[in-house]
């Protein structure tokens, strides 16, 4: 029986070598596969069922088990392609697989998988879809708040539609308004007295008509200007110019410095044609130059820009509000002055942010939240069944899918195989002689029973 066990022994050996061989020649064959995790190979020991004493127990034959290695991470690497993406740390994708087509449109399985592999693209639904022909899913956001429409995810499909246009409701204005303007008629005329207010020929709170236009220009400071757009996208240039009717008396505390403000309306106005429309509102400071009113801002009620249309559009102050202090230049110094319109955008290209929210950005500037990418993680995530192209499953003994533990996405970058060269070449090496040993021993045990027979003749 020693004879017949060693064989037996040593053809276990054989086999247990040749599975870890296998695994061997496919780590080596994924060795460039986005996000492949190798498979290493135990080896467990059959002992003997000999029931004599502990002393003539046998060593026994081999057996051979893969041991998975999801837990090791392959090495980060940037990409140029924008939807790539890859998790540093634990955790996996959560995808689907495609069942087929109805109507010319995806179906999907409806059962959840997990993968590593980052590479997705946009396919010409617009779902992303990796090299493996997994489908990723995710939380849609809703695009004014960034925030989960939902807690369930769903396999993504972002939208290449054109992105409407924003009309214009608001423009953030932050200023200082020079106490002493150098106005042209203040230059012109230095020594006449209140030759930086609004010339006398005007009336304070009035519209300016296009015959009073040089009177108005040579008495009035520019405001800034600022590109809006209507409702349709178009682009509308508004103009704002400001006039001071009121000088602030030194000796009456109870007086104010007072302005008006203006925006232009009609550029190709003639005669009594209103060029230049007034806000509606005086402003006034106090001699700290601190703005008294109107504190909340002014609304310019059906704005209407050479032709162009705008909704009723509020003047708001933004950080810092409308001062007014001197200045020797005697103009305006604008900070800021923006709005909150947008005309229609094409779609430039999707992004993966840092953190996993895929964001479209578009033509006119604008970059929309689509979607947040979850990251699940496993008790057991060795005991993941593996599927084709770099998927994984859950199993009984893996437990199902943990949120809220996972590491994090990084955009425009890919995990690479977790395969090292070297060392599969090292174990390579020694699995060849372990091999070759096992072999000797059938060998040996084959020379041993010739030697049995030979007896016998």
């Amino acid at each position: 029986m020693g004879i017949y066990g060693a064989m037996n022994t040593a053809v276990s050996g054989m086999r247990a070598q040749s599975f870890a061989l296998e695994n061997i020649s496919g780590n080596i064959a994924n060795s460039q596969t986005t996000g492949f995790k190798r498979i290493d190979t135990s080896f467990a020991d059959l002992v003997s069922g000999t029931t004599g004493s502990t002393r003539r127990q046998l060593t026994g034959s081999v057996n051979s088990y893969s041991r998975a290695t999801n837990m090791v991470q392959g090495t980060l690497e940037a990409s140029s392609t924008e939807t790539f993406m890859a998790i540093n740390g634990g955790g996996y994708f959560i995808v689907q697989e495609m069942a087929g087509e109805t109507d010319g449109r995806a179906i999907f399985t409806g059962t959840d998988l997990y993968t590593r592999r980052g590479d997705f693209t946009m396919d010409r639904e617009g779902y992303l879809v990796n090299g493996s022909g997994y489908y990723l899913k995710g939380l849609e956001l809703d695009p004014d708040t960034g925030n989960p429409v939902g807690s369930v995810s769903e396999v993504i499909r972002l939208e290449t539609d054109t992105l409407p246009a924003t009309e214009t409701t608001k423009i953030t204005y932050t200023a200082n308004l020079s106490s002493n303007p150098l106005t042209k008629r203040a230059q012109e005329n230095p020594s006449l007295a209140d030759s930086n207010l609004l010339d006398p020929g005007l009336t304070a709170g009035a519209n300016v008509t296009a015959a009073n236009n040089q009177l108005f220009l040579n008495s009035s400071i520019s405001g800034g200007a600022v590109t809006a757009y209507d409702s349709l996208g178009a682009p509308v240039n508004i103009q704002l110019r400001w006039a001071k009717i009121e000088n602030r008396d030194p000796t009456d505390a109870t007086t104010n410095d007072s302005w008006q403000l203006f925006y232009l309306s009609d550029a190709d106005a003639t005669g009594t044609g209103v060029q230049w429309t007034n806000a509606g509102q005086t402003f006034t400071f106090n001699d700290a130059g601190a703005l008294t009113t109107p504190t909340a801002g002014v609304t310019f009620t059906n704005m209407q820009v050479n032709g162009n249309v705008l909704a009723n559009v509020q003047l708001a102050y933004g950080d810092g509000g409308l001062t007014q202090f001197a200045k020797p230049s005697g103009d305006v110094q604008v900070t800021t002055l923006t709005q909150n319109g947008m005309p229609p955008g094409e779609l430039v290209n999707i992004g993966v942010e840092d953190g996993g929210d895929i964001v479209a950005n578009f033509s006119n500037g604008r970059q929309i939240s689509i979607a947040r990418i979850p990251v699940v993680t496993f008790n057991a995530e060795s005991q993941l069944r593996r599927l084709d192209g770099g998927a994984f499953q859950a199993t009984q003994e893996s437990g199902g899918p943990i949120t809220g533990q996972a590491g994090d996405i990084v955009g425009a970058t890919l995990e690479a195989s977790n395969t090292d060269i070297a060392d599969e070449f090292s174990k390579l090496i020694v699995t060849q002689q372990a091999y070759s040993a096992n072999s000797r021993v059938i060998s040996t045990s084959n020379s041993m029973m010739e030697e049995v027979l030979n007896i016998v003749r």
